[in-house]
């Protein structure tokens, strides 16, 4: 099914009725749903999770006959994972983009275009994917799952094989998930309100309500034409007296304190956000929150974060991509997707030479391999392996100084 044709390919130069606009087909142009999206730390958990996943290199390996493994730069996928998944994304945005719907929607949506050097990746509207279990074999002589896609003006369908589907933890079929927003929606809508209330505070200048006690008639327009005037001193929306609120003669003014503090409003917000966090595995430094944490604890954190939150994500991706791009042949030839968490754990420039020093010294890199940790170039006769010496079997102590070897340590 060529659906990049009809999308991207006119039917002559100047005839257009035949597009359909990439916006309407990626349902980038409907009307979002910023609602939950408006709340501070829900957007804030989006955020930090779609930009941890996109700025993790995606790499296509290769097992090699010694055991050992390299970057497949030769295969036809290992530019589009790596560098440009379309014509229309880098791999960074693209990863990005999928990460955001798959936690906001609770479900992503890619579609397989093409094949070999022409083959693109193309996200898809969630909200527009239905998916249906074929087990009447009305479309095909094989029970499968298929996903319905509806543009508004026409709909597609695609088997499982064309389909890359990226779910969160939440699913109790295996087959569609739910997202947090489904699952805590009183939760943000909750703090949505605080939100509201706090910018209602801010509306009117922190002044709290108050009691009016004044001689005259309690017409709607009277008291509305007369507490309108009042409000516009209070809030500071004159040019002078900015600071006072003039009153007439006879009529009395009594404040309606209401205290945040004494709400345990700012606690009540802080632990609502604290629970959003959680449920996306977000830790509180994360959102910053340093409370109860410090420099050695936060490095902690950040690879619990990795542990603990990314790996389930990173597993999934993988796994997907493993069984729907690449061919059983090419799995048993050893290629299979992997991403690069190494860069989440960058230090400081001395803590990390110190670590390639000994590995170096440890045969577990060459200098070359080192070298490129820190990118820099490589060196003749750098890509043998060195070390100290000093770390030998038992029954070989001594035949570094041309000594014979003992048998079992004995004298």
């Amino acid at each position: 099914m060529k659906i990049l044709d009809k999308i991207f390919k006119p039917k002559n130069k100047y005839d257009m009725t035949e597009w359909v606009k990439l916006a309407d087909f990626l349902g980038i142009d409907k009307h979002l749903e910023r609602d939950e999206r408006s709340e501070a730390t829900y957007f804030a958990c989006l955020k930090i999770l779609s930009e941890a996943v996109g700025k993790l290199p995606l790499k296509l390996l290769q097992k090699t006959k010694k055991n050992g493994v390299i970057e497949a730069r030769k295969h036809n996928l290992y530019n589009v994972v790596r560098n440009r998944p379309n014509r229309y994304m880098t791999a960074t945005v693209f990863k990005s983009t999928i990460e955001q719907c798959r936690n906001h929607y609770g479900n992503a949506y890619v579609y397989i275009s093409g094949y070999g050097k022409n083959l693109q990746l193309i996200p898809l509207d969630s909200t527009q994917v239905d998916i249906w279990y074929d087990d009447g074999k009305l479309l095909s002589d094989i029970p499968d799952i298929w996903y319905i896609y509806n543009t508004g003006e026409q709909i597609y369908k695609f088997s499982s094989e064309e389909i890359l589907h990226f779910k969160t933890s939440t699913t109790f079929d295996g087959i569609k998930s739910l997202s947090v927003r489904e699952i805590l929606s009183t939760t943000i809508q909750g703090n949505q309100k605080a939100q509201q209330m706090q910018n209602a505070l801010y509306d009117s200048g922190f002044t709290a309500k108050a009691v009016v006690k004044y001689t005259g008639d309690l017409k709607d327009e009277t008291v509305k034409n007369f507490l309108k005037n009042i409000e516009k001193y209070a809030k500071g929306e004159v040019d002078v007296g900015k600071g006072l609120i003039p009153i007439p003669l006879g009529t009395d003014l009594t404040p309606l304190t209401t205290k945040l503090a004494d709400n345990e409003f700012l606690e009540l917000k802080k632990y609502s956000a604290l629970q959003i966090a959680n449920a996306f595995g977000i830790k509180p430094v994360q959102i910053n929150d340093y409370s109860k944490s410090s420099y050695n604890s936060s490095e902690s954190q950040n690879l619990a974060f990795l542990v603990e939150t990314l790996l389930y994500i990173l597993e999934q991706y993988e796994e997907e991509l493993n069984y729907k791009l690449l061919t059983s042949e090419e799995i048993k030839q050893g290629y299979y997707f992997k991403f690069s968490t190494g860069i989440l754990l960058r230090t400081d420039l001395k803590t990390q030479v110190e670590s390639l020093t000994k590995g170096i010294a440890n045969f577990l890199y060459t200098p070359n391999e080192a070298r490129a940790f820190l990118d820099l170039d490589a060196k003749e006769g750098g890509n043998k392996l060195i070390g100290n010496g000093s770390t030998i079997e038992i029954n070989q102590i001594g035949s570094q100084y041309g000594a014979k070897g003992t048998e079992g340590g004995d004298e």
